[in-house]
């Protein structure tokens, strides 16, 4: 991380398996949360891969930390379906900045995972795509599991949450601000002239290294 002449802080964000993503929407608030804690102020600039982000500090108590994170104007394709080894999966490509492919279903069903894979590997998507398995539960209410790129399951993603949310609004079954629950926890999607993502950060340790100049 370091300034940039028009953010606090530019950040790179590489995954397990070594690959860079555009924009990660937690790893851009526990940035968000590092800043702050070192140099207090209620707003942080963020330069990504996917553009300027704007961070603002709505809450915060010892080393957690909440915050709303302007996210830009999401990109929204037409539903589709895709083959897949046992069947079909349909489902809506969302760009939060980065790709998702976000499906529906009535419930989630043992050995997602499996299925969350190719779709997230399939020939349809050029770069690959993070992958969003959708239960509705209520109008503000969704729960999802998530498949990223580079990765794998995992707990939580903002960007996905985003996604989530929007696919949602975007096909009527859900209206904003939409609550996202997850294994991680529960983060707030609301979505007006462009999405905005809430949650929060808890700083657990600091770090140094060293290099060699």
């Amino acid at each position: 991380m370091f300034p940039t002449p028009d953010a606090d802080v530019r950040a790179r964000l590489l995954n397990a398996d070594g690959s860079e993503a555009e924009i990660s929407g937690n790893g851009t608030r526990c940035v968000a949360a590092y800043i702050v804690a070192e140099q207090p102020r209620e707003r942080v600039l963020i330069r990504t891969g996917a553009g300027l982000k704007t961070c603002t500090l709505t809450s915060h108590s010892g080393h957690y930390y909440e915050f709303e994170t302007a996210m830009g104007e999401p990109q929204i394709g037409d539903e589709f379906a895709i083959k897949l080894a046992f069947g079909q999966a349909t489902g809506t490509p969302v760009s939060m900045g980065n790709p998702h492919f976000v499906v529906f279903m009535e419930s989630f069903a043992p050995g997602w995972q499996a299925e969350a894979a190719e779709i997230g590997s399939h020939h349809d998507f050029k770069h690959g795509t993070n992958v969003e398995f959708v239960v509705i539960r209520d109008r503000n209410n969704v729960e999802v599991r998530f498949f990223e790129r580079g990765v794998g399951e995992t707990q939580s993603s903002g960007t996905g949450s985003c996604a989530s949310a929007v696919a949602s609004i975007h096909a009527k079954h859900a209206a904003s601000p939409v609550h996202v629950h997850a294994p991680g926890g529960t983060q707030i999607v609301r979505w007006d002239d462009q999405v905005f993502l809430r949650g929060s950060a808890h700083l657990i340790c600091r770090g140094e290294f060293f290099a060699e100049i």
